[in-house]
Formats: C-alpha cells, structure tokens, sequence
C-alpha cells in the first residue's frame, strides 16, 4: 500500500514518489495488459469504483481495471436505474476517480443519451471523458448496431470497452433485467455481436447476464478480452459492482454477486457506537479534546478571577 504520495508535476510528464514503498512498483495497465493477459490465459480482476477513497483502496489492491460504471446513478445518486444519469454527473465522478488512481487501466461508462442519436454526439462525449475525466477508455452499451459509432470513436484515438448481453440501457426494451441468450436465435445475435466489437478493435467485451456456456463459446471465439458479470467462470476477466462486493446495496443480490465483507453493518454498528457516546457524554473525551497551553490557562484564570470579583 502506498502512503503519503507526493506527484510532482513538470511540463507534460508526472512522477509519482511514494515515501513508504512496500513491495516493488506496479507496472501501469493498458489495454494491451489485458490481451497479454488473454494470451497468457492470466485472469483479468475488474472493480467499479465512484470516488477517491474507493478508487485509491482498489488501485493499491492490485485490481487491473477500474470501472467508474453508471451504476453508480443507484449506488451513489440513489436513482431506480441507470437511464437517468448524466454526462457531467458521471464526470463529477470520473474526476474524482482518476485522482486515485494509479496503476490500473481506467474506463469510464458512456451514459445513456451520450452516445445514442449522433456520430458526432458520441466523439464529443467521449472526448470529454478523456480530456477533462482522465479515462484511458470509455465503455459503450451494445454490439453490431453500436459498431459504427464505436468505430468512429476508436478513429478518434479513443479506446471502447464493449458491453453485450444484459445491458442495463436498454431495460425498458428489454422488459426487465432478465438473463439474455437463451434461445438459439439469441445465441447467434451474441455471437454476431460479440465479433462484430472484435473486429471493429475495441480494448475488452463485457459480457453481463448470458448463460455460461454463451460466454465460453464467445470467449473462444474472439481475440479481444472478455470480462464477465453473470458470465460464467470462462471469461478472460471478471467484474463486479464495489457496493455489492461489500454489502453496500439495499436490493437482494443477483445470483452472481459474491459478498466479500459487509461494510454495511460496520457502518451501522460504527454510527450507533457513535450516536450512543455522545447521548451519554461519552465523546470526545478529555483526551480527545484540545486544552490552552499552561501560561495562557493562568492568564485566563486571572482575568475570570477579577471579573467574577467585580461582579461581587
């Protein structure tokens, strides 16, 4: 873990000296990692994060790629899904982001309305996520009918992260958030998707909420990384949302979702503790209070002295 990190900024390079250095230095991730990964069959670890903190722990984990995912209109705005995130509402959080992260490749999601009525609509709104968020890839819903923009957005030296099967943009087409895939024609729609985003050269395909088996095929089938959510354990990569690694969500977990710790009783358990010490006069306590140097306590004393002897 590196502490008290000093960046030190000079013309168009930056150098990031950690005073602590614990274990040797991490080498940076990019989009080619990822397929170094594919080809070396080495799993590919995705988290989302909103914020610096977050950001930070996951980066110094070790994880390759932050995800700063528009999930986060339910797990940070308290929206009901993910339509009605904005632009600059994700960019609130992409900046705030990026400032924590150092090593891993970070991509940012692309909401909805950003991408979806113009080529040059969807140039502009990516380039803003590179040039005032810091991303190194943005992420855009959907496969063949998406290539098009994608390609143009690839043209304009900004790498895509694809994202087929269940994608949460299109819910309202979808009637719901239902596993998709699972009839032969639906099999062969992924499968055209999937090397449909291949061949147009986007950096990885996320593949969320298709049977496992659709996963495997298309694994096999592209050179581009996989990383799955509710994929199945044969994609190159996997990723989850950080609030339900953590138990900080409000909803039933999906099947997939695996929780790692429960944040959301530390909390609890941490606000009652304080709540209850404060009621009884219990924080903060003469230790955790600060007191006047001991010349400045007499002089004070004296002047309180002779006033209350004036009011006599």
């Amino acid at each position: 873990m590196r502490t008290g990190s000093i960046r030190l900024a000079g013309g168009a390079l930056e150098d990031n000296v950690s005073l602590t250095p614990i274990g040797g230095p991490r080498r940076k991730i990019t989009s080619a990692t990822l397929r170094e990964k594919k080809l070396h069959r080495d799993s590919i670890t995705c988290l989302t994060a909103y914020d610096y903190a977050t950001a930070r722990l996951v980066d110094e984990a070790g994880i390759d790629v932050v995800l700063v995912g528009d999930s986060l209109a339910m797990t940070m705005l308290g929206y009901d899904n993910t339509l009605s995130v904005t632009v600059d509402e994700m960019l609130h959080h992409v900046r705030a982001v990026h400032r924590g992260v150092k090593d891993a490749w970070l991509v940012a999601d692309m909401p909805y309305g950003s991408y979806h009525e113009t080529v040059e609509d969807a140039v502009h709104n990516a380039a803003r996520f590179v040039k005032e968020g810091g991303v190194e890839a943005v992420k855009m819903e959907g496969g063949e009918k998406r290539v098009d923009v994608i390609r143009r957005v690839i043209d304009a030296e900004i790498p895509v992260a694809g994202h087929i099967g269940l994608t949460p943009q299109s819910v309202n087409m979808m009637g719901g958030y239902k596993v998709q895939g699972k009839t032969l024609q639906a099999i062969e729609q992924l499968m055209r998707d999937a090397v449909a985003l291949d061949r147009a050269g986007v950096a990885c395909i996320y593949l969320e909420g298709i049977p496992r088996e659709v996963a495997t095929m298309i694994t096999a089938e592209v050179e581009t990384p996989t990383i799955g959510i509710g994929a199945g354990p044969d994609c190159d990569g996997q990723v989850l949302v950080f609030h339900d690694l953590v138990n900080l969500t409000f909803n039933p977990p999906a099947k997939f979702v695996r929780r790692y710790g429960d944040a959301s009783a530390l909390i609890s358990q941490a606000v009652e503790a304080f709540k209850s010490d404060v009621a009884r006069g219990q924080f903060p306590s003469d230790a955790e209070s600060y007191h006047l140097p001991k010349d400045t306590q007499v002089a004070l004393e004296t002047v309180l002295q002779r006033k209350r002897a004036m009011q006599r």
